[in-house]
């Protein structure tokens, strides 16, 4: 084994969001026998960098599902936008469906500024619908997709666009699942985009030729390692770009049904220390 990649959420990240002693431990010390780590993140690099403060963790990072690349030291490394006519559509559309989306660029990530109130309607739909439903998971949802760091709240798509700054990744965001559904189908057709799903709630779209497997195809050609020589961990159908590449890849217990299907194996849980339970396999082994 020369190099592995690992997703963040539900991977790496317990569900508290934090990563536990055992998984950075176990990083190190694949690190220290010279095995190239890449974190593989719907999230910003920028983002990341925070989550990793005070672990001692310097890796490569794949961040906005394959659209940005960046060295260890934080240094940029390559990058793929989406074309601007494309994030117009894309924008005016979620827009005008009144969807809660974030776009990330190079230094911040774009949201409108009534994002909050957006998905608290939806909330109170749901009450209303069924007021013994029980919403504290979808609480627990918005409150984790607003621990991000890196926010820059905007009146309207149009202000992101007269920034005129790139645009790597658009994530949608609704506890709709209709309203996903129709979301999904708006884009799906778009030979020019790739689009993903990365939890219950939402679909991500980015350039046709950014998707964490050609990243990892990127820096593997850079760095002179073999993909067969390349193990993945993750959890999320955006992960399955990277289990077609890899020579080797492991799903956690508490992945997407598909993403188990296409690992080579099943791992523990990202609250049971998968991560860290696979390196330890995967150094034995190879």
């Amino acid at each position: 084994m020369k190099m592995i990649a690992i997703d963040l959420d539900g991977t790496l990240l317990n569900s508290q969001s934090s990563i536990s002693e055992e998984n950075i431990a176990a990083i190190k010390k694949a690190q220290a026998r010279g095995i190239e780590v890449v974190i593989a993140t719907g999230r910003a690099e920028f983002d990341v960098r925070e989550v990793f403060k005070n672990t001692g963790l310097l890796t490569w990072v794949i961040g906005a599902n394959g659209a940005t690349m960046h060295q260890p030291d934080g240094g940029y490394f390559d990058a793929t936008s989406i074309d601007p006519k494309d994030g117009k559509e894309i924008l005016q559309w979620l827009e005008q469906e009144e969807f809660y989306y974030e776009v990330f660029s190079d230094s911040a990530i774009l949201t409108p500024q009534n994002g909050r109130e957006l998905l608290n309607i939806e909330l109170d739909r749901i009450r209303s619908a069924n007021p013994k439903a029980d919403i504290s998971d979808l609480k627990l949802a918005m409150n984790k997709q607003f621990g991000q760091q890196g926010f820059l709240h905007v009146e309207s798509y149009q202000e992101i666009l007269a920034a005129d700054v790139p645009l790597y990744n658009v994530l949608a965001f609704s506890f709709d699942q209709d309203k996903l559904t129709t979301g999904w189908r708006q884009f799906e057709e778009h030979d020019h985009l790739t689009l993903v799903s990365s939890s219950l709630h939402n679909f991500e779209l980015e350039h046709k030729d950014a998707s964490k497997g050609n990243a990892l195809r990127r820096l593997a050609d850079y760095k002179g390692i073999s993909l067969q020589d390349t193990g993945v961990i993750g959890d999320s159908p955006n992960d399955l770009s990277m289990f077609e590449a890899a020579g080797h890849s492991a799903a956690m217990s508490n992945a997407h049904d598909l993403v188990k299907k296409a690992g080579d194996c099943i791992t523990k849980s990202n609250d049971e220390h998968g991560v860290a339970h696979i390196i330890d396999k995967w150094l034995t082994s190879y």
